[in-house]
C-alpha cells in the first residue's frame, strides 16, 4: 500500500464529495439492517396471536426502508464513482505536465508505448480502487459493523457459529493478494510492450510494407498478444479460485446456521421470525465478503499500477531552470555564442567515449558559424547542447557571456531558434505548425517566402490551411524541412541553429533557401550544421569536427588552401555528386 498512499494529495481537494459518499454508505446500510427486523416482525405476526395490522405495518416498513436505502445507494455510487473520475483526470493532468518537463535522457530510456500504457491502462487501474474499490470496501466494513450487533442480539451462540469459518479469511486474503500483485505487475509490463509494438508498427507502416514485413510483424504482434493473454489468464485463475473460496466460507457459515438454528426453532428457544431474520443478516454479509475479494484484486492491481506511475513522478528532470535564473542583458537582435572547453557523452552511453571533447569557439553577435564533419563526428550534439537538450559533462556554453545553465529555460529557448535534423510536425494545419504559438501578424508570408515553403503551397489542397496527417505524412521530406525552417523563423530568435536541416532538399532549392536566410538573418547569429559543405562555405567561420574534436577551423578559402580534412570532405562530395549524375544520366 506504499504506492497507493501517493493518491492522497490528488484526492484531498474532493474530501467533501468523499464525505458525502461515505455518509450515503452509512445511511444505505442503516436501512439495509432495518429490513430483516421488519421481516421478523411480519413473520412473527403470522403466527399464533398475530394480527393482520402487524403484517401490514411490516410490509409498509419494508417498502419504506427499501426505498430509502435505494436512494442512499444511488447517492453513494454517484458520489464515489464520479469523484474517482475527477481524481483520475487530475492525476493524468499532473502526469502529462510532469512528462512535458522531463529531459531527453528520460525519453531515451522509455518507449512511447510504455508511457502511453502508464497514462491510460495504469491510471484506469488506480481509478478503479479510488472509486468502486473504496466504495465496496467501506460498504463491507460499515455493513459488518451494523449487522453484527443485530445478529448478536438475536443469538450470540449462532453468531459465533456462523462467523467461525470466516477466521480463515485473513490468511486467504494475504496469500491470494500477493499472488494477484505479482501477476498484475507482469500484466502491466506485457501491456506496455504490446502498446509499444502497436505504436511502432502504425508509425512505420510504410516501412513495413516496403520491406514486405507484414507477416513477420503480424507474427510478432500475435506472440506479444498471446503473452499478454496468458498473463491475464494466470490472474483470472487466481481470482477465479479466490472468489469461490470466499463464497465457501459464507456457505459453511450458512449451513451451520441452518443446522443449529433449525434445532433452536424446533426446541422453541428461537422464533421462526428470528431465525429468518438471522439468515437474512447472514446473507447480507455474504455479498460483501465476495466483494471484498474483488476489492483485494483491485487494490493489488492498483498498487502495481501506481508503482509504475510513481516511477515516472519520481524521475526528476535532468535539465531544469535554476531557482534564481540570471537575466540575459538587454534584448538585442543578435547575441554572441561561446563554447568554452565543452566535453560531452550521452547519459545512456556511459561505457563509450566522449562524443565531444574540449570544444571551444566563439560566434560574435550577428556572425555565422558553419560546422561540418563526417557522420558521427558530433555535429548534431553541438546543436543539442546549445538548446540545452543535454548539459555538457565539462566546460561551459555562454550566451552574451552568461552560462546557459544559469538561465531560465524559457529565456534560453526564446533566444535560440532550433531546426532539428529530424522534423516533427503535428496533426494540425500547416499554418498552425509554422506559427506554433507565434502571432499571425503577417510574418507567416515572409517566413514562407524565405524558407521557400511558398513553392509547395500551390500543390496543397488548402494552402496554408491544409490539414497535415500524423507527423506531416502528406508532405515530402523537403517540404517538412522547409516548414521547420519557417517555424523557427516565425519565432524571430536572436540565435538561429540549423542542424542539417536542408538534407532533404535539392541543391538548387538549398541555394535559394540559404540566400533567403542570409538576407533574413543578416543581423542574427547563425549556426549552420551540415554534412554538405555548400551550406557553410559562406559562413564567417567554419569548424571541422572529426571524432568529437575540432581538427580544423577557419574560412572557406583558408581551409581549401590547407588541403586538409575540409578539402578531403569537399573532394569526396564532388565525386559522389558526379557519380549520382552519371547514374541518373545512364538511367
Amino acid at each position: 500500500m506504499l504506492h497507493l498512499r501517493r493518491i492522497l494529495p490528488a484526492a484531498r481537494p474532493y474530501w467533501g464529495t468523499f464525505a458525502a459518499g461515505f455518509l450515503c454508505v452509512l445511511v444505505s446500510n442503516f436501512f439495509t439492517t432495518l429490513a430483516p427486523r421488519y421481516l421478523q416482525q411480519g413473520i412473527d405476526a403470522l403466527g399464533p396471536g398475530g394480527a393482520f395490522p402487524g403484517v401490514r405495518r411490516a410490509i409498509l416498513s419494508l417498502l419504506a426502508v427499501a426505498a430509502a436505502g435505494g436512494i442512499a445507494r444511488f447517492g453513494m455510487r454517484q458520489a464515489l464513482n464520479s469523484v474517482s473520475r475527477r481524481v483520475e483526470t487530475d492525476l493524468r493532468d499532473r502526469l502529462y505536465q510532469h512528462l512535458q518537463r522531463l529531459s531527453a535522457a528520460f525519453y531515451d530510456r522509455y518507449s512511447t508505448g510504455d508511457l502511453m500504457a502508464r497514462t491510460t491502462n495504469d491510471l484506469l487501474a488506480v481509478r478503479m480502487v479510488v472509486g468502486p474499490g473504496l466504495m465496496y470496501l467501506s460498504d463491507t466494513l460499515v455493513r459488518t459493523a451494523l449487522v453484527l450487533p443485530f445478529m448478536l442480539h438475536i443469538s450470540p451462540r449462532l453468531t459465533g457459529i456462523a462467523l467461525l469459518p470466516l477466521l480463515g479469511l485473513p490468511v486467504g486474503m494475504v496469500v491470494f493478494g500477493q499472488a494477484i500483485h505479482r501477476r498484475s505487475v507482469r500484466i502491466q509490463a506485457a501491456f506496455a510492450e504490446l502498446s509499444s509494438a502497436v505504436h511502432e508498427n502504425l508509425s512505420g507502416a510504410r516501412v513495413v510494407r516496403a520491406y514486405r514485413q507484414e507477416q513477420a510483424e503480424i507474427a510478432r504482434f500475435s506472440t506479444l498478444n498471446a503473452d499478454y493473454a496468458s498473463r491475464n489468464l494466470a490472474l483470472a485463475r487466481v481470482s477465479g479460485a479466490f472468489h469461490p473460496l470466499l463464497a465457501l466460507f459464507g456457505g459453511l457459515g450458512a449451513a451451520a446456521v441452518i443446522w443449529v438454528g433449525g434445532a433452536l426453532v424446533i426446541q422453541g428457544t428461537m422464533t421462526a421470525g428470528e431465525f429468518v431474520a438471522f439468515g437474512v443478516y447472514l446473507v447480507t454479509l455474504v455479498w460483501p465478503m465476495i466483494a471484498l475479494g474483488w476489492v483485494v484484486n483491485l487494490v493489488q492491481r492498483a498498487e502495481a499500477s501506481m508503482g509504475r506511475i510513481n516511477e515516472l513522478f519520481d524521475t526528476l528532470p535532468a535539465i531544469q531552470s535554476p531557482a534564481q535564473p540570471a537575466p540575459l542583458p538587454g534584448s538585442p537582435v543578435a547575441r554572441s555564442l561561446t563554447f568554452d572547453g565543452v566535453s560531452f557523452r550521452y547519459p545512456t552511453a556511459t561505457d563509450r567515449g566522449l562524443v565531444l571533447e574540449d570544444i571551444s569557439f566563439t560566434v560574435p553577435a550577428g556572425n555565422s558559424l558553419g560546422v561540418v564533419g563526417a557522420t558521427g563526428a558530433g555535429k548534431s550534439t553541438v546543436a543539442e547542447l546549445i538548446v540545452r537538450t543535454y548539459d555538457p559533462e565539462r566546460g561551459r556554453i555562454l550566451i552574451d557571456g552568461v552560462d546557459i545553465r544559469t538561465l531560465a529555460l524559457d529565456d534560453l529557448r526564446r533566444a535560440v531558434g532550433f531546426v532539428p535534423q529530424e522534423t516533427f510536425l503535428f496533426s494540425d494545419t500547416l499554418r498552425a505548425n509554422v506559427l506554433l504559438g507565434a502571432p499571425d501578424d503577417g510574418r507567416l508570408e515572409r517566413v514562407a517566402e524565405t524558407s521557400q515553403l511558398n513553392e509547395a503551397l500551390p500543390a496543397l489542397p488548402s494552402g496554408l490551411d491544409t490539414l497535415l496527417g500524423e507527423r506531416g505524412v502528406n508532405l515530402s521530406g523537403g517540404q517538412r524541412q522547409r516548414t521547420a525552417i519557417a517555424r523557427a523563423l516565425a519565432q524571430d530568435p536572436p540565435i538561429f541553429v540549423l542542424d542539417d536541416a536542408l538534407s532533404a532538399v535539392d541543391g538548387e532549392t538549398e541555394l535559394r533557401i540559404l540566400r533567403g536566410l542570409r538576407a533574413a538573418l543578416a543581423q542574427r547569429t547563425r549556426v549552420i550544421i551540415s554534412h554538405r559543405l555548400s551550406a557553410v562555405r559562406d559562413a564567417d567561420w567554419i569548424l571541422v569536427l572529426d571524432g568529437g574534436r575540432v581538427v580544423e577551423q577557419g574560412v572557406h578559402e583558408e581551409l581549401m588552401a590547407r588541403r586538409g580534412r575540409y578539402w578531403e570532405l569537399l573532394q569526396r562530395q564532388e565525386v559522389e555528386a558526379e557519380l549520382e549524375e552519371g547514374a541518373v544520366g545512364g538511367g
